[in-house]
């Protein structure tokens, strides 16, 4: 069921029940963060290894040492700057957060959430929510209720309905040890905001094929059941292919000549990143539902949310 009833959801939750909630990154698979049995059904339902950690979610900043411990000042004050918005912190665990919520670490990942309707709702809970992207594991993230609902349908109590996401990639998470802070997923924030305000070091941490330390770290995600080509030159690629049947991908068509394809989406005409990154998930989707052979995808600028869609790009696409 699809709603926009926030007394609805909350009361779901507090039952233990599954909510779809929307975020300002993409729809999260919600349920009480605390309740290893709720936990393990979000796993259920979104088909998702164990190893494979989970984001909980806070309403405010304030929240935030009932869960977590040793929290680093710099993260206290990014949070206080930056969120709520598309930031996650990894943090050292309280003993209340469930093994299973971290896939057995340590560290827990946390944020929060700026749209207005889940804010409510963890407004007027007494625990966290973990939150995954809701849909199947590995494939391509929602960004609205509806394609909440084509992938989980019944798997879900209840599909809180807050409109399209207005990032639309998933949030960007940071660690950081002694003055070195990590990126250990690029996202919907532009991590070299935190350099410019700290001046401090900044790593980015590459995919991880197993055991992750962190959501999204996977070396293959966010894919397409059509085959994905992720490459530099789309009129070289298709100039050696005879193939018509195929989905293009690019971000600012220009006056490129692509009628050899079936369906072309531009991410962004103008080349807004922030456009790209809204379009992405929704763009993928639908060329994944047109009957292709596969689908070529061209890269954006490597710059800002530029490397967190790259990212989901390179996740996505055929390997090898």
């Amino acid at each position: 069921m699809i709603g926009t009833d926030t007394d609805k959801a909350t009361q779901i939750l507090r039952d233990g029940g599954l909510v779809a909630i929307p975020t300002e990154t993409v729809y999260g698979l919600a349920g009480n963060a605390l309740d290893v049995k709720v936990v393990a059904k979000i796993f259920e339902a979104k088909n998702r290894p164990t190893f494979d950690p989970l984001i909980i979610h806070l309403a405010d900043i304030d929240l935030w040492e009932q869960y977590a411990e040793n929290i680093h000042p710099l993260f206290i004050e990014l949070a206080t700057i930056y969120c709520p918005g598309p930031l996650t912190f990894l943090v050292k665990k309280k003993k209340n957060i469930p093994d299973l919520v971290t896939s057995g670490s340590p560290y827990v990942a946390v944020r929060f959430p700026e749209h207005p309707l889940t804010r409510t709702i963890l407004s007027n809970l007494d625990f966290p929510l973990a939150a995954p992207s809701a849909n199947p594991f590995g494939y391509i993230s929602p960004t609205t209720a509806q394609h909440v609902h084509a992938q989980l349908g019944s798997k879900v109590d209840y599909i809180l309905d807050g409109g399209p996401c207005e990032v639309g990639l998933e949030s960007t998470i940071i660690g950081i040890e002694g003055n070195k802070v990590t990126v250990l997923r690029k996202g919907g924030f532009d991590a070299e905001l935190i350099r410019n305000h700290t001046h401090l070091d900044l790593s980015y941490f590459e995919s991880s094929t197993s055991n992750p330390s962190a959501p999204g770290m996977l070396l293959s995600h966010y894919a397409p059941r059509v085959p994905l080509y992720l490459v530099d030159d789309i009129e070289d690629f298709i100039a050696n292919s005879p193939n018509s049947n195929i989905g293009i991908l690019c971000f600012g068509r220009q006056e490129r000549d692509f009628t050899q394809a079936k369906m072309v989406l531009d991410l962004s005409p103008s080349q807004n990143l922030h456009q790209a990154a809204k379009n992405l998930f929704d763009y993928m989707r639908k060329l994944d539902d047109a009957g292709l052979d596969y689908i070529i995808a061209e890269r954006v600028l490597g710059q800002g949310l530029g490397l967190g869609i790259n990212d989901r790009l390179g996740r996505a696409a055929v390997k090898g």
